[in-house]
């Protein structure tokens, strides 16, 4: 027997994610960036699924791991934390050669996420960020989020206002942030990641990350020797799903990959937690109390985790890169007020494939 499920009003005026538009931006909201041709798309473009392809990490192509090639004379690193975290300045991402950029990913892969404060690329359009990404693997194509017209790898997040709509979902949500790890459904999901500030509020809309290695080693040795064998289902059927029920545009059909619940990390071969607050669905072979004990219990552990936790506050033309298997990221949104909403926050997101994750079975 069928059974109609009804939407109401109230559901689906509730956004998925807060910061993520899923419809055209409104003049409104448009008139007052600084970079509108990043203003978010929706192209009608379809996209087949990701097929298999081999993939080399370039920081295994690094031979001198003082990085001399990237950290030259008159560059100055802060650590934002001792083990995770690190801002550089004095390196414009725009000039490096290739074997710099190989030296970027293992500074990248050691230290999590490295921040490079007013970086000229930002400016030198999509095209050549582009291009950038593509030494460190495949772009990644979204289903549903809002792109750069005729660059369908970048993904757009553009807040400005939206006071109906914040409102809307704290009165349904406690809090605006989200857990996750991106695009983790692929079957060869993202390693490398770049996020460009174009626009932001001058204090609020940090990005917090985590790193689930050590948050993988807190863990007693027994939870560690079971987490080690178990899979889990990543899916995109509910983003997609939202998206439809919001009257977006989506640009790939669903996607469900089994994936090791815990990973080894190509670089580092640290043990590394595969979660997400988002996509996860299920844990093959456990019932689905048992899966949301489970999950709810490692997420909480991330959450809480603040001391393996960093903090990144955006400065102008911003760029910032990130290990997507070694950490969970949110970002606050904490740049809103009564009268007016969110304030303007424009940042863009490219996402490089990597490796298919490798399980604790094969290190």
């Amino acid at each position: 027997m069928s059974q109609t499920v009804t939407i109401t009003n109230t559901e689906a005026s509730i956004s998925y994610d807060i910061n993520l538009p899923y419809i055209s931006v409104s003049n409104e909201t448009s008139g007052g960036t600084k970079y509108p041709e990043y203003l978010p798309t929706w192209d009608k473009i379809w996209f087949d699924p990701l097929p298999p392809f081999d993939y080399e990490d370039p920081a295994l192509r690094v031979k001198d791991k003082a990085k001399p090639n990237l950290l030259t004379p008159g560059v100055k690193i802060s650590h934002i934390q001792p083990h995770l975290g690190s801002i550089v300045e004095g390196v414009q991402l725009s000039q490096l050669s290739d074997v710099a950029k190989d030296e970027l990913a293992l500074l990248v892969a050691e230290r999590k996420v490295v921040a490079f404060p007013d970086q000229d690329l930002i400016d030198m359009g999509p095209g050549r960020q582009q291009e950038f990404m593509k030494h460190f693997g495949k772009p990644n194509y979204q289903p549903v989020s809002g792109t750069v017209r005729g660059y369908p790898g970048f993904h757009i997040i553009h807040r400005d206002g939206n006071k109906e709509e914040i409102n809307q979902f704290l009165e349904q949500k406690t809090t605006t942030t989200l857990w996750h790890q991106d695009v983790s459904y692929e079957i060869q999901p993202p390693g490398y990641v770049m996020l460009g500030l174009l626009q932001g509020p001058e204090v609020g809309g940090d990005t917090v990350f985590a790193a689930t290695d050590a948050a993988y080693k807190r863990l007693s040795p027994a939870f560690r020797s079971f987490l080690d064998n178990l899979k889990v289902v990543h899916s995109s059927q509910k983003m997609i799903a939202h998206a439809r029920m919001r009257g977006g545009l989506v640009r790939k059909d669903p996607v469900d990959t089994v994936h090791p619940l815990v990973r080894v990390h190509p670089v580092t071969g640290e043990k590394c937690l595969f979660l997400n607050g988002e996509f996860i669905t299920k844990i093959q072979g456990l019932k689905e109390p048992e899966t949301r004990v489970i999950l709810d219990f490692l997420l909480q552990h991330i959450i809480t985790g603040h001391d393996f936790q960093a903090r990144v506050k955006w400065g102008p033309r911003t760029i910032v890169m990130f290990d997507n298997r070694s950490t969970l990221h949110s970002a606050i949104v904490d740049y809103i007020d009564e009268e007016h909403g969110a304030k303007p926050r424009h940042i863009f997101r490219l996402c490089a494939m990597a490796e298919k994750p490798i399980p604790v079975s094969k290190e």
